[in-house]
């Protein structure tokens, strides 16, 4: 019988990661490390040896620091940046700047507004409900009794229920999150008739954020998952492709480039500017006049949600990314996101 070990350390060259299938954030990490040939150790229980975060996320990367002792990190995108500097070779980072920074956004429109619907669909349908409730509580440990796991699924899922309002997930914006879901999945699906990957002939990390997303959505969560696999099953076998392409060898130019920009791709970032963009301005200015609540409109419907001050971060972080583009650099975005409303990310 294998136990979690009592201690981890970086002797054996394997990364320590710490995380849970139903996170989709843990599903995007692990196919990063997969697809670029980081050998790592995956626990998937809690090891009180190891470090705890700031912040209790998953999943959970453990450095060592100068002195070789583990640190414990845990926001992914970072952490992707971190590992292009330490282990070379398989980028998923675009080396032109202009296209790194679309890629940057469409990893936070993953990272950031997909998790609404994977938030909303899995704990505001009771068949989604049922399903996450009952399923989630065993990831900890399979071994748990009966009578354990049914306490955990009423404690976890009462508790998860509670915090819909922290996606902005409410009667409000159900329609919203919905549609703009099922455009999504028509979006990409066209996409994925010309190209296999979000950036080109080899994926980025915008892939890898939006795939972590859809490992729940397409695949877990019963009632997005029907719809997946109704109308977009091409999507469905993308998200099982993305899992592991460490047996891809990808072309050194096979990112896509700002000349002969896909139009699919243009037309995915119109989804973008049509939701995420409107809703990450207003929760930025409700948390720059101390408003208690978030209220906009998205596609001509009505968004109200809590602030969220991690994403109002977030675009302070894309912002800052724009303006470190030269010139030339930023006129080749511009021409890009021009009539997406993308563009009004950069206006003040």
């Amino acid at each position: 019988m294998q136990h979690a070990p009592s201690g981890v350390t970086m002797t054996d060259s394997c990364l320590p990661v710490q995380g849970s299938p139903g996170s989709p954030y843990t599903r995007k990490m692990l196919a990063v490390l997969r697809y670029r040939r980081i050998p790592y150790r995956f626990l998937q229980s809690e090891n009180d040896d190891l470090p705890k975060p700031k912040v209790g996320l998953i999943p959970i990367f453990y450095f060592a620091d100068d002195h070789g002792e583990l640190q414990a990190e845990v926001d992914s995108t970072p952490i992707i940046r971190r590992l292009e500097e330490e282990y070379p070779g398989r980028s998923v980072i675009p080396a032109d700047p202009a296209i790194a920074f679309i890629n940057n956004l469409l990893e936070d429109y993953g990272d950031e507004w997909l998790t609404k619907a994977m938030f909303h669909y899995r704990w505001h349908y009771q068949d989604d409900i049922e399903m996450a409730g009952s399923v989630l509580p065993h990831y900890q440990d399979v071994t748990q009794s009966d009578g354990t796991i049914a306490a955990m699924k009423k404690m976890f899922s009462e508790r998860q229920i509670s915090r819909l309002y922290v996606v902005g997930s409410n009667d409000t914006t159900a329609s919203v999150i919905e549609d703009s879901y099922k455009r999504f999945l028509h979006c990409l699906n066209n996409h994925l008739k010309e190209l296999p990957f979000l950036m080109g002939t080899r994926p980025a990390s915008a892939d890898f954020a939006c795939f972590g997303q859809l490992t729940q959505l397409t695949q877990f969560d019963p009632t997005p998952a029907k719809i997946a696999a109704a109308s977009y099953p091409r999507v469905h076998a993308w998200v099982s492709k993305m899992e592991d392409h460490s047996g891809l060898d990808p072309a050194e130019d096979g990112f896509v480039s700002t000349t002969g920009f896909p139009s699919t791709l243009r037309t995915i970032l119109k989804e973008v500017g049509r939701t995420y963009v409107p809703v990450m301005l207003a929760n930025a200015a409700a948390i720059d006049q101390g408003l208690d609540e978030v209220t906009t409109e998205v596609d001509g419907k009505p968004w109200a949600q809590e602030p969220f001050p991690y994403q109002a971060k977030c675009l302070q972080w894309i912002r800052i990314e724009y303006a470190r583009l030269d010139d030339d650099d930023k006129n080749r975005v511009d021409e890009i996101l021009k009539d997406t409303n993308c563009e009004q990310l950069f206006i003040k």
